[in-house]
């Protein structure tokens, strides 16, 4: 049978409903309980790393779940792995791990919308998918996954598109990579490209804000009162800003602060066509780094990253078009 490691970060798989005092976190044998049923399907060996809610998580506890992923797998040789986390926040760490451990086994990040207690809790099953998943040789080379709902979605692409459903995990883009029946693991297509960057830490100061209709400078103004590395600005459609900013976006850039522009709509990618005042093809001109398809709390993590490898505009903007 395959070795997997099973990590426990904590999340609502991890906690349970009281009818007086709403959903609390469990204790840490919440997700241990189902060690038996995992058994079935590898040899699995399962390590309770952290109990917390996913909007806990920082970037730095993001990087010390990969070193820890990492030191495991030199130490024990898993065949592959599966963290247990909250929804909340699941996307970007899957992300943050894709792009930073470089590693061929399967990793794949899992959780659950309804308590462990409730009625129809997804978590057990999520689980035992992602042990499935991670025990297939087919999920080999494939960067992180995240299999919920009995679908396999990468890392690169999935986002959680509603609040409660438990269908909430989608690839509004491109769908899920694959699906889980009940006797296989199923792939359709896969991530053409992958990315791996060597990190130290994931320190970097790195704000990120939506653009609105009417938007004010003068709230922008946090952003020279502090030392800020990087900017991700979530911009109208196609990539376009509302004029009043744009000055104030010009002075960051003349401070050296890169600046990456994504687009708040959760399809497609933003592109240098209009060329109005305000108009992407004014902001690249700015020296503004356009993204390739990235959402925004995506595209804060990979700039997060990426400036531990260059500070140049040049070399960012070619790697945001990867």
């Amino acid at each position: 049978m395959k070795k997997i490691l099973v990590i426990n970060t904590g999340g609502t798989i991890a906690m349970s409903v009281d009818a007086s005092e709403g959903v609390k976190p469990l204790d840490d044998q919440a997700v241990v309980k189902n060690l038996p049923f995992l058994q079935r399907y590898a040899d699995v060996t399962m390590v309770n790393f952290l109990n917390l809610p996913s909007p806990h998580i920082t970037p730095a506890v993001m990087n010390d779940l990969r070193l820890f992923i990492q030191q495991e797998l030199d130490q024990h040789g898993y065949d592959g792995v599966v963290v247990t986390h909250g929804t909340d926040t699941l996307e970007e760490t899957a992300y943050f791990l894709d792009i930073t451990l470089p590693v061929t086994v399967p990793v794949v990040l899992t959780g659950a919308m309804r308590s462990s207690n409730e009625l129809g809790a997804d978590g057990p099953v999520n689980l035992i998918s992602s042990v499935r998943v991670a025990a297939d040789p087919q999920s080999r080379d494939k960067g992180v996954l995240v299999v919920f709902n009995d679908e396999i979605h990468a890392a690169r692409h999935v986002t959680k598109t509603h609040t409660s459903n438990v269908a909430t995990f989608q690839s509004p883009a491109y769908g899920p990579i694959g699906t889980i029946s009940k006797k296989s693991v199923n792939y359709h297509h896969a991530p053409l490209v992958r990315e791996h960057y060597a990190i130290e830490h994931a320190n970097a100061n790195v704000p990120l804000i939506k653009a609105v209709a009417g938007m004010d400078p003068n709230w922008l103004d946090f952003l020279f009162t502090q030392q800020v590395d990087g900017l991700v600005v979530e911009a109208f459609g196609l990539g376009n800003l509302p004029p009043a900013v744009v000055p104030v976006l010009g002075k960051l850039l003349d401070k050296g602060v890169p600046i990456v522009l994504v687009s708040r709509c959760y399809n497609g990618q933003v592109q240098d066509v209009y060329d109005y005042e305000g108009g992407g093809r004014k902001l690249k001109e700015l020296g503004i780094v356009f993204s390739n398809g990235l959402n925004g709390q995506k595209a804060r993590i990979k700039l997060m990253v990426v400036l531990q490898q260059t500070r140049d505009f040049g070399e960012l903007q070619r790697l945001f078009e990867q």
